[in-house]
């Protein structure tokens, strides 16, 4: 099997397991509760209280709305993941509602069935930003605006949401528009956090005077590779070598131990980062 098929087969089991996870945090806590928080499902959650069918319906129905005015707008750069996604979601949503009918909220907190409302569909949007991929829904809406207009599209779509929440205070009741509201606040907080911490890297910068077993350490036992400068102590004015590298969380953890014991005089200093591009991490594309 080729690695562009592998990767499409990673890409594509990804995109499941997001969706999985988003229609469990949906079914289970979102739809329950009434939260209306959020694109597609937010507007579902609203019909279905002042309309005979179920969320998971209107879910359905809007989904499918939104993907036949994708393919007319978007047409061939519309996305075969988006597509994917938004399918799988709908179908997700309409099996879990036939084969395990969640009547009322699982707990008798509010509280904690909204942060689990807010975490599981967060958690499944950063696995699916983080692969370049769309959970469909709204992301068509803003995938149009964005092609065909100049509009902000980040500030239309969070007004939508938020009208939506307001609708739902006159719809269902105070509280459950107050949770929505925080729900709608909190989103987007938990997305960029969790896509922050899958992407994070530790960035060494170790000035040493024997760079040698350090570099083979990272080269050969941690597969990875450093760039070395030449330095100068300002106050002892001796020559020092500083490396540069950039390791996984538990590489990270290795070569601390490694230069702990072997070169304990060595200076270092270490990063966090998200947004690491190049070989090894992230490509360009």
């Amino acid at each position: 099997m080729g690695t562009k098929v592998k990767n499409v087969l990673l890409e594509y089991g990804i995109i499941t397991l997001a969706i999985l996870i988003l229609v469990i945090g949906v079914h289970c806590f979102k739809f329950p509760n009434h939260f209306s928080f959020g694109g597609v499902t937010g507007v579902a959650v609203v019909m279905s209280a002042v309309m005979k069918h179920t969320a998971a319906t209107y879910t359905f129905i809007i989904n499918t709305v939104l993907l036949v005015f994708g393919f007319m707008f978007l047409g061939k750069g519309f996305g075969y993941k988006t597509v994917y996604a938004s399918l799988l979601t709908s179908a997700g949503l309409s099996a879990l509602e036939k084969w395990a009918p969640v009547e009322r909220p699982m707990t008798d907190e509010p509280v904690l069935e909204l942060i689990f409302a807010i975490f599981l569909p967060a958690l499944s949007s950063a696995l699916l930003f983080n692969i370049g991929a769309s959970g469909g829904g709204t992301d068509i809406i803003a995938m149009i605006l964005k092609k065909y207009t100049s509009f902000q599209i980040g500030t239309a779509l969070f007004f939508v949401d938020f009208f939506i929440v307001v609708v739902s205070c006159f719809v269902f009741d105070v509280q459950t528009g107050l949770c929505s509201l925080t729900g709608l606040l909190a989103k987007s907080l938990v997305i960029d956090n969790v896509i922050e911490n899958i992407n994070l890297s530790k960035v060494f910068m170790i000035i040493c005077n024997e760079p040698e077993p350090i570099c083979d350490y990272i080269c050969l036992t941690l597969q990875r590779s450093a760039t070395k400068y030449r330095a100068e102590g300002a106050f002892t004015h001796d020559n020092k070598t500083i490396i540069l590298t950039v390791l996984k969380r538990n590489q990270a953890v290795q070569l601390r131990n490694f230069i702990r014991q072997n070169q304990p005089q060595a200076f270092i200093t270490i990063f966090n980062s998200s947004e690491i591009i190049g070989k090894g991490f992230r490509g360009l594309n």
